[in-house]
């Protein structure tokens, strides 16, 4: 029995990329219906970018890919867990997880790759 996902008003649900070994939480991002199929599909993490109202892979650019090996869903079937195999960082500014920081502006997470190497200026 497939769980249906409630994408709600905006089609769009939160979800949560979580190390699948550590537990470490890597970041948050948005899924659609059709980020959720490719994830499926091809066993890569497929996301909803708000700001360029497009599709992305996890990693097309970077190469940081995450490799899903199982979909959660919540109890309210509106929020997802993508329990992931992280290659490299998961955070674009070049650090294992996109919660790098405490409030207070204490850096705590690792750095794992220079962004200015990996990714183009466009």
């Amino acid at each position: 029995m497939t769980v249906e996902v409630d994408f709600g008003a905006e089609g769009l649900v939160p979800a949560i990329a979580q190390d699948a070994d550590s537990g470490e939480v890597l970041m948050l991002a948005y899924v659609s219906p059709e980020a959720l199929e490719r994830t499926r599909e091809t066993g890569r993490a497929h996301y909803y970018s708000r700001s360029r109202d497009e599709l992305w892979e996890k990693g097309a650019t970077s190469g940081h890919v995450q490799h899903v090996e199982e979909v959660r869903v919540d109890c309210d079937a509106d929020t997802l867990l993508y329990l992931v195999d992280q290659d490299g960082g998961a955070c674009h500014t070049g650090h294992r997880s996109c919660f790098y920081r405490t409030v207070e502006g204490d850096h705590v997470g690792e750095r794992v790759f220079d962004p200015d190497e990996v990714y183009d200026d466009e």
